[in-house]
């Protein structure tokens, strides 16, 4: 038996949004509803997918030793991008996910089920999107423009995989990391082994924080039969398997720094190893820090991955003036 559908909030407020957040108290009234589409009142989205595009890019400026100033136009870039790409990537999953949201109590209050925006109105949002961050796209050479244009096909396939598999964290990791590919290929015009082995390694960071985040909605997932790791692996196992997920992320993110740092310089290879190093502690004290029946901590917990992934980005560009 599904539980009744919660009221929606009148001023149109999202449940798991950032209090105080700009949208809700300084944006324009008829663009709310927008972009809460766009989860622009809950910024841990963009910050996650945008810096593994920022290690990749960082890593291949110290792997080649180049440093130019269109590398500045490709980390604002990626910015502008990921702000861009969630928000369409969040759009895209809100239609499709309309009928399920309405029955869940923390997204019944997104905009679509709560009336806010029709289905219609957010395809056109999500398509707006799209191209603005295709004219940022080209800008970037040939390479990393396909690579952008191939990653919408995950994120296109993402919000169906928890209908078909208990892994949809897998899919949102595929489409969550592609960055690390694109940050190395803007900035060297072509892919590396470094590259591929961090986008792995940032595939089984978003296993871990996205586990952490699917705790939250388990007991309504089970009533409406959508997949995920956290049900596939219940309270018990749960800390065991984000045990397996860290050790998968500094192990391969580890792997990817000795394969990148440029051959003889030590200093180099151990500030980018600080990188994996510092991430792993952080992720460390998210286990320590671990309850799975407590909601409200564990969403502090899945932002605070924003903390984690600025670690090697500090590490990386230290290790780049080293």
């Amino acid at each position: 038996m599904t539980q009744p559908r919660p009221a929606p909030d009148p001023a149109g407020h999202v449940s798991d949004a950032v209090r105080g957040n700009w949208v809700d108290h300084r944006a324009p009234s008829w663009a709310r509803p927008y972009l809460r589409l766009s989860r622009a009142d809950r910024p841990i989205g963009t910050w996650l997918l945008l810096l593994p595009c920022w290690w990749g890019l960082m890593l291949a400026m110290v792997a080649d030793g180049q440093a130019r100033w269109f590398d500045l136009w490709i980390f604002a870039g990626c910015g502008l991008g990921a702000f861009l790409m969630r928000g369409a990537g969040c759009t895209w999953n809100d239609i499709t996910d309309r009928h399920i949201d309405g029955k869940v109590a923390r997204t019944a209050s997104r905009p679509i089920p709560s009336g806010q925006v029709s289905a219609k109105g957010a395809l056109l949002w999500a398509v707006a999107q799209c191209l603005v961050a295709l004219a940022i796209l080209l800008t970037f050479p040939p390479m990393a423009i396909l690579l952008g244009v191939v990653s919408l096909l995950p994120v296109a396939i993402y919000p169906f995989a928890k209908r078909f598999t208990w892994w949809p964290q897998v899919f949102l990791g595929i489409a969550f990391n592609w960055g690390a590919l694109l940050g190395w290929a803007a900035h060297s015009g072509s892919l590396g082994w470094p590259a591929v082995i961090l986008y792995l390694a940032g595939m089984a960071w978003t296993l871990f924080y996205d586990t952490i985040y699917a705790h939250q909605d388990k007991e309504d997932d089970a009533l409406i039969g959508v997949k995920s790791t956290a049900r596939l692996f219940g309270d018990d196992r749960t800390p065991a398997w984000l045990s397996r997920f860290l050790v998968a992320t500094v192990a391969l993110m580890g792997l990817a720094v000795v394969l990148a740092a440029p051959r003889g310089e030590i200093l180099q290879l151990v500030l980018l190893a600080g990188g994996p190093w510092a991430m792993g502690w952080h992720m460390m004290w998210q286990l320590r820090r671990l309850n799975v029946t407590d909601n409200d901590g564990l969403l502090r917990l899945f932002r605070s991955n924003r903390d984690a992934g600025l670690l090697p980005v500090l590490f990386f560009a230290t290790a780049l003036v080293a």
